[in-house]
């Protein structure tokens, strides 16, 4: 029998009976206990370019059909050209995924056409299954790879993809909108089909890019949707658009146990991005503020595959979402996450592949076998070498921690702090409730401390004693302050938050600690410790939970800091950046010819808590490179000099990067720490990234 995971409000003392938010019940019913499963992995190649006859296979869309049939589809690529001659390619599979049909053109580039953006979208009421696509065009005065405009098609077939009816063009259902978009990108992916029946699929827009500014080019996204079983289609609402918003662009839907849609999108490309959200309630039309969002961390922009895998609407018990993405800061180690609490944070997290990963999408069999679909392994940074689709079970992806016949074993106690914010306690500042759909209760509270040492205190009841995880999930702006963070007088293992924004604001998750919690009454404080990165002081903070779970979550005890990013900065002199020498992490690396020390760069990390950690930095090694570059360790003790020879390699790892240790040094929690590297060395000095490794 499924254990559901139990999701309940716990009692904040400030209001009588607060609102029960639901997540599964750790306790089994009377009756026996299923077997789990065998955890199981099978990965099968269905295009790879060293054998097959086209330049790349890159872009693709993936569904599991009512019999359990799968249909994959990618881009054909006669070029490594977005914008070039391009194929629709099909295959299937009719046991499962053991075994496939041989590649099949859908829509042939017979004369030269750029077929793009294929998008599935399946009807279970009826069987059908659509597949949307854009042909792409550049105009004669745009020499990038990426197309001006498009027109958008849509197919469909009631045969489960073994014969497919006439295109239908769509183009017209976008030409009210005001933003002179021309280009029209479906998904890709696919779309979902609502507990109403709705049918619902994202559509990514732009202007023509020849002879217009990137800030001019009014990137948005829009839904399409039909009620009557794919006959009619229609355009729902743009998201949201503003420069003080992300640019939402390749998105996945997912329908949320209480009704509500949630969009997950791609927020920009190369380097580092926290993905973007926003939230629907009135089925995939409209669509709430975008807003970054941290909970899987921080990751190259890529499309990436966001799938309902149990519960929701219509499934009842255990409300379990994947997401499946290259988690890192570059196209590499393709890894698949599971959420129990609708895609607010991610609890587990399994690598499918350590090496190149791309684009990647997911589906589910019907005896909760999970399909992936994802580009990997080549040389290059833009384009897979093959695509695999890979064939796994959630004993696999979670190693034992949950399973479908037994559930993991998890409870959740949530806490509104954004609609209880005014009856909270505080020193000083003032306090308002922002009401947006993507906080979790759909308010956040936002404190705006009078001098630092003010707080704001809220009191809570635990009703059974016990060990708990305290997850908090807060808000991150420009004016985002350094907060430090009190259970009952106490700091947390993970005390101190630095609320300031990168790219733009948003959300974030943090565990604050797994500590042992007496019933009775408790108190929960957030002090303003000075300001942060950006300068500010405001203090923002949406839900806390308290997690019974009888396995661990996959949380990451290290803080990076890459050049270019938040944290780092150019002191003095002038560093070029550079991609000419593999062995970086991230999307470049700075350098500076030897010198005398006058040109110095900074990484100052925001550190969760007091304690020990490893600072490691990564650089791209070389025969020109410094023998004595001179990284210098300012920690709680005073400052340390390391000096580092970057001729020799550091150790690679997934996320990449080649990292070499300078050390264990104590630091304070906040942004007090850092680490210079300055030109006074004998050769070319290389700054990359550093990476702070707590030690327990």
């Amino acid at each position: 029998m499924t254990n559901p995971i139990s999701r309940r409000a716990f009692t904040l003392g400030l209001a009588a009976g607060a609102a029960a938010t639901a997540l599964p019940s750790a306790a089994l019913a009377a009756g026996s206990r299923p077997s789990p499963a065998e955890p199981f992995f099978a990965e099968t190649t269905l295009w790879d370019n060293t054998v097959d006859p086209l330049a790349s296979y890159h872009v693709h869309a993936l569904t599991a059909l009512p019999d359990d049939s799968i249909l994959a589809c990618t881009e054909g690529r006669y070029e490594n050209c977005d914008a070039g001659p391009h194929d629709l390619l099909l295959r299937r599979s009719t046991d499962r995924g053991a075994t496939w049909t041989p590649s099949q053109t859908l829509v042939a580039a017979t004369e030269g056409q750029c077929w793009a953006n294929p998008t599935f979208v399946v009807d279970r009421a009826t069987n059908e299954v659509f597949l949307f696509y854009n042909h792409c065009v550049r105009l004669p005065e745009n020499t990038s790879c990426s197309a001006d405009f498009s027109t958008m098609y849509v197919i469909s077939s009631t045969d489960g993809g073994v014969t497919w009816g006439e295109p239908r063009e769509l183009t017209s259902l976008f030409e009210h909108f005001p933003f002179n978009w021309a280009m029209h990108g479906p998904g890709p992916g696919h779309g979902i089909q609502l507990a109403s029946g709705r049918l619902l699929l994202t559509v990514s827009h732009r202007t023509i890019i020849s002879g217009v500014p990137t800030s001019e080019r009014n990137y948005g996204v829009c839904t399409l949707y039909s009620d009557d079983h794919g006959r009619t289609w229609h355009a729902g609402e743009a998201v949201p658009m503003g420069a003080e918003y992300p640019t939402v662009g390749e998105a996945r839907l997912v329908e949320r146990a209480d009704g509500t849609v949630l969009m997950n999108s791609r927020a920009g490309s190369g380097a580092n991005w926290p993905r973007s959200v926003t939230v629907s309630e009135d089925g995939g039309v409209t669509w709430s503020v975008p807003r970054m969002d941290e909970a899987a961390w921080l990751f190259n922009g890529v499309d990436a595959g966001l799938l309902r895998f149990t519960g929701g609407p219509r499934g009842g018990g255990v409300d379990r979402i994947l997401l499946s993405r290259p988690d890192a800061p570059m196209r590499w180690n393709m890894t698949v996450s599971v959420s129990y609490d609708e895609g607010y944070s991610f609890r587990y997290s399994r690598v499918v592949n350590p090496d190149r990963s791309f684009y990647s999408d997911l589906a589910r069999l019907s005896d909760g076998t999970i399909v992936l679909l994802y580009g990997c392994d080549g040389d290059l940074d833009g384009t897979p070498q093959r695509v695999a689709v890979a064939r796994f079970n959630l004993e696999w992806v979670t190693e034992g921690r949950d399973s479908l016949a037994n559930g993991p074993g998890i409870s959740e106690y949530t806490q509104d702090l954004g609609r209880l914010a005014p009856l909270a306690r505080r020193s000083g500042g003032t306090v308002a409730v922002v009401r947006e759909g993507t906080a979790r209760e759909g308010a956040r509270a936002a404190y705006s401390p009078g001098a630092v040492g003010d707080f704001i205190e809220y009191p809570f009841v635990v009703g059974r004693p016990g060990e708990y995880e305290l997850w908090l999930r807060f808000f991150r702006s420009p004016d985002g302050g350094v907060v430090r963070v009190t259970v009952d007088g106490a700091e947390p293992v993970n005390s101190t938050i630095d609320l300031t924004s990168w790219r733009t604001a948003g959300y974030d998750v943090l565990r604050l600690d797994r500590t042992r919690l007496r019933s009775g009454p408790h108190k929960l404080r957030f002090t303003l410790a000075g300001p942060g990165r950006g300068g500010g002081t405001a203090i923002s903070v949406d839900e806390l939970s308290l997690v019974r779970a009888a396995a661990p979550a996959d949380v990451r005890d290290d803080v990076t800091v890459d050049n270019g990013e938040l944290g780092f900065q150019v002191v003095s002199g002038s560093w070029p950046s550079s991609r000419g020498v593999p062995g970086y992490y991230g999307f470049n690396y700075l350098s500076h010819g030897p010198g005398t020390g006058a040109s110095a760069v900074s990484w100052r990390p925001a550190l969760p808590g007091d304690g020990r950690y490893e600072v490691l930095v990564s650089y791209s090694a070389g025969t020109n490179r410094a023998t004595n570059a001179t990284y210098t360790v300012h920690h709680d003790g005073g400052s340390t000099p390391v000096v580092v020879n970057q001729q020799v390699a550091g150790a690679p790892e997934p996320r990449s990067g080649e990292w070499a240790s300078l050390g264990v040094f104590p630091f304070r929690g906040g942004i007090d720490g850092h680490v210079i590297l300055t030109d006074a060395a004998d050769k070319t000095v290389i700054a990359d990234a550093v990476r702070f490794r707590r030690i327990r």
